[in-house]
């Protein structure tokens, strides 16, 4: 399928993530990972998708002039958006709780920015799904981050996890994107290319 039509492109994946480089392969597509390290700031003016848009195109500017004219690239960036400010990744333990605690019993966006570069082009799509939790009790939020050390996870849960199988009472939108990247979108944009 897609992964034939691509042929005559490399297709880059410019993410460490585990979760992100398993749905590319899940999506059946041959690609490479490249990584740099990008200090990932933004204006605390910036909003919403305004944020991971930015950051979005902030890692994918890190390639500028390196990209040759097979190649695309993909860069992406997720927040939990909730009472309107971001939940990146936790700093330590104390924050992780401080996150979790704040979604019980309410509903928050989760955010995906994706950006997709070439040596001539850049564009730019964005997800939004919403997720609602369940009450939380001190126990299950402390015995989660325990367990399963949520660090690397943008609102300090992984909905792939025992968490979410516990914690999420409804998902509005890509679950997907609440892994970290919406493949459908994906899959779409880049089936657009050939």
């Amino acid at each position: 399928m897609l992964k034939e039509k691509l042929k005559k492109y490399t297709l880059i994946l410019a993410s460490g993530s585990p979760r992100r480089q398993q749905f590319f392969k899940d999506l059946d597509l041959d690609f490479e990972i490249r990584l740099k390290d990008i200090e990932e700031i933004y204006p605390p003016e910036l909003q919403a998708v305004e944020i991971t848009d930015y950051l979005a195109e902030l890692k994918a500017g890190a390639f500028e002039r390196e990209l040759k004219p097979n190649e695309i690239l993909v860069t992406s960036d997720t927040i939990v958006w909730h009472n309107n400010k971001a939940l990146g990744k936790p700093k330590n333990a104390e924050d992780a709780f401080e996150m979790i605690k704040s979604m019980s019993n309410a509903t928050h966006e989760v955010i995906t920015s994706v950006c997709f570069k070439t040596d001539s082009t850049s564009t730019l799509l964005h997800d939004i799904t919403k997720v609602t939790f369940n009450e939380l009790s001190d126990e299950a939020i402390l015995y989660y981050i325990e367990n399963y050390k949520p660090y690397d996870k943008a609102g300090a849960y992984g909905i792939q996890e025992w968490f979410g199988f516990m914690a999420v009472a409804k998902v509005e939108g890509s679950y997907t994107n609440v892994m970290g990247l919406p493949t459908a979108k994906v899959y779409e944009y880049l089936s657009t290319l050939v």
